[in-house]
């Protein structure tokens, strides 16, 4: 295991028992949470459960939104695989025989995303269509010999598991078949295995059926999925095209390109003349703009899951998206870090459950449990509402404090039952609006109403006088649209709201079948006073009739319909104020709500160079050493080399000297090494300190805090300033 000597290479030597190192698991690190109570297994529990439903209703969501591609995708595949001769098995017979069928995939800029997706294609081709998939990326891609091995492996070792897959290449390294691979990588060897695959399953099949079997029943394609096209070299795509072209006669080989910017990108990479070779079908994903409202309304505006995010909370993780990468994947990630920081912090998370559970867990309360409900602050603004006597009673019986809970409880899923329904009613009224007052997509309207009483806010006096200006059509469209989603709420609060809007509804188709009104008396006063500004007069009479016209259009009674639209708003605005509480308000809100928007941003929006002079200016932080504990901003002669180089450099100026900060780091080394920093003078610097000196001045180099200048040769330029 010795080498004999360490300056001509870097060793890494594997430890024999790397397999059988216990790692921790997420039960490990749950229960080193700040547990109060004896509840750390039913909070992990409960996160492991929820998480798992919030998981499994993304994957169904993920099926869906990508149904209608993958549907389209297929039958272009079956169009592009023509029946086989049932006698001759001759691929001459395909649609086009010198054209490569091929699918351009345009998925997105959120780049995140694309894995999941190219990956439930591939399992939606292999359970469906052919056993034939090979999913390639760029960066293990960088010649055409390794494109031929990456399809020939992934074909003859049927392996689409990429942990596996690097497994195995360490132990097939030795073996001789990927030797042979390795050696007859080639166009040629993949015909001869594909002839031998499609002989056996076509010998097994019986005679008679033969006729009926389709193509990709007895001769089934080989799919390759290029992941992200962008990564692959336009030389290495343009030579492998050319390459498959040649053998699709034999081969009914299948492109796929996975695109994230645009399909103009196929003609910059390939030339026209390689193009020309590819029979190109477009299809287009869902935006993730889309797909980020879909996960939203299936995750976060639903009480199928009792776990809520705050406004803040909420903002934070939409501002990633919009910011960063419009990854709904992300996006799900985050919620899961907000759902586990949630249950791990909080001591009574465990009561965060389904409504089906909460009557046992707050049965089986302990003493503990039930103080530390007493002093959450919105049940303490409860008991102050109620009287004398039930004050007691809250604060001193545990059992009738568990009833009340049990109440608070159910009453907190009504609301947000009624809550999210009166939301979805008032942005169907105001996503519509020029200018979106109270913003274009729910979230936002969602975000407003969770940090403060929508109706408090001037945008939302100005959305309802733009819809005092709404047409009768576009109205009765509104309103049909609300009914639809109290119906779909099914509770007994909304049911009158549901009946009132139905009313709204007749009344306005009972204006279309009214015979027309007689002119009012103010129309006809109008028209008179129009009459009379036909004929001459003078300025004093034109003024008076203008005047009279001005005060009888004031007067002017409002029509039928016009009267039906302001109640109909009236009525919007009572159900806004009225199930549109803000939830801080509501009694054991904190039990739901996760509202450390501090926590999660700095662990899913970090901030390097913030990290990075935290860690130079008070090393104590990260490392957790008592020595290098210190007090005003000083840092102590036991820190680290980069730690003293640092805090040095910030005493300078725009240039450093690096004879006279050897000379202070010298001083500071041996004071902590209890040497005499006086007995330092020229060139008596040790050798050893010196040379640790020049590595942290090289570390500070390689972060960015200094650089090399011209301007004087024993002198560094400073390229930041100020600390933390």
């Amino acid at each position: 295991m010795a080498t004999s000597s360490v300056s001509k290479g870097c060793f890494v030597f594997k430890p024999k028992d790397s397999k059988k190192r216990k790692t921790s698991t997420t039960a490990d690190y749950f229960q080193k949470g700040k547990a109060v109570s004896e509840n750390d297994k039913l909070r992990f529990s409960s996160y492991q459960s929820l998480w798992q439903q919030m998981k499994e209703e993304t994957e169904r969501l993920q099926e869906n939104l990508n149904e209608k591609m993958f549907d389209s995708f297929i039958s272009f595949i079956k169009k592009s695989h023509v029946q086989v001769n049932s006698e001759v098995n001759d691929w001459s017979y395909r649609m086009r025989c010198s054209e490569i069928p091929t699918a351009a995939l345009v998925l997105g800029v959120n780049v995140p995303d694309h894995e999941m997706t190219v990956q439930s294609l591939s399992d939606l081709l292999k359970q469906s269509f052919t056993p034939h998939v090979v999913c390639l990326q760029g960066k293990e891609c960088t010649t055409v010999k390794q494109v031929l091995q990456k399809i020939l492996k992934h074909l003859m070792g049927g392996n689409s598991n990429e942990e596996e897959e690097e497994e195995e290449e360490e132990d097939m390294e030795h073996s001789v078949d990927f030797h042979q691979i390795k050696m007859s990588c080639s166009m040629a060897s993949l015909c001869r295995w594909y002839n031998t695959v499609t002989k056996k399953s076509t010998s097994k099949s019986p005679r008679k059926k033969r006729k009926s079997l389709l193509t990709h029943e007895m001769a089934p394609p080989i799919v390759i999925i290029f992941k992200d096209l962008e990564s692959f070299l336009p030389k290495v795509l343009q030579d492998f095209i050319i390459i498959a072209s040649n053998y699709i006669q034999q081969l009914p080989l299948m492109l796929v390109f996975g695109i994230a910017t645009s399909p103009i990108i196929i003609h910059r990479m390939l030339s026209h003349s390689v193009s020309s070779l590819l029979c190109i079908e477009l299809f287009q994903s869902l935006p993730c703009i889309d797909h980020l409202a879909a996960v939203i309304d299936k995750l976060v505006l639903t009480t199928k899951f009792p776990f809520k995010l705050s406004g803040k909370v909420l903002q934070v993780l939409t501002n990633i998206f919009l910011y960063h990468d419009f990854s709904a994947k992300n996006f799900v990630k985050g919620l899961q870090l907000s759902l586990f920081e949630h249950y791990y912090t909080h001591p009574l998370s465990f009561l965060c459950c389904a409504l089906n559970e909460t009557n046992a867990r707050v049965h089986h309360l302990s003493h503990d449990d039930c103080e530390l409900i007493r002093q959450l602050p919105s049940l303490m603004g409860y008991v102050d509402h109620q009287d004398s006597e039930k004050q007691v009673e809250l604060l001193t019986d545990d059992q009738y404090l568990k009833n009340i809970v049990q109440t608070l409880l159910m009453d907190l899923h009504i609301y947000h039952k009624n809550y999210f329904a009166v939301l979805k009613c008032l942005h169907i009224f105001t996503s519509s609006l020029p200018k979106y007052p109270l913003g274009k997509q729910i979230r936002e309207l969602y975000i407003t109403c969770l940090e403060s009483n929508v109706w408090e806010i001037k945008e939302y006096s100005s959305a309802f006088q733009l819809l005092g200006m709404m047409a009768k059509d576009e109205l009765v469209c509104l309103l049909q649209k609300c009914v639809e989603v109290l119906q779909s709420s099914e509770h007994k609060s909304l049911a009158q709201a549901t009946q009132t809007l139905e009313d709204f509804l007749a009344k306005f188709q009972k204006l279309d079948d009214a015979p027309v009104e007689d002119v009012e008396d103010g129309d006809e006063n109008i028209t008179e006073s129009q009459k009379s500004l036909q004929k001459k007069t003078d300025l004093y009479q034109l003024q008076k009739t203008l005047m009279e016209m001005n005060v009888l259009k004031r007067r002017k009674k409002p029509s039928r319909f016009e009267g039906l639209r302001m109640d109909v708003l009236e009525f919007m605005d009572q159900l806004a104020r009225q199930y549109l509480v803000s939830p801080d308000t509501q009694p054991l809100h904190e039990l739901v709500y996760f509202k450390d928007a501090s926590t999660l941003r700095r662990h899913l929006n970090a901030a390097p160079r913030a990290a990075l002079q935290m860690a130079l200016s008070n090393p104590y932080y990260y490392l957790k050493n008592e020595a290098l504990k210190s007090e005003g901003g000083t840092i102590t002669n036991a820190a680290p080399d980069i730690c003293i180089i640092y805090k040095l450099h910030l005493e300078c100026g725009r240039l450093i000297n690096l004879y006279d900060w050897l000379q202070a780091f010298a001083t500071v080394v041996c004071a902590a090494e209890g040497k005499d920093p006086d007995k330092i003078n020229d060139g008596q610097v040790e050798g050893v300190i010196h040379a640790r000196f020049i590595r942290a001045v090289s570390e500070l180099e390689f972060l960015g805090f200094i650089k090399p200048t011209k301007r004087k040769t024993d002198h560094v330029a400073r390229l930041t300033w100020g600390g933390v």
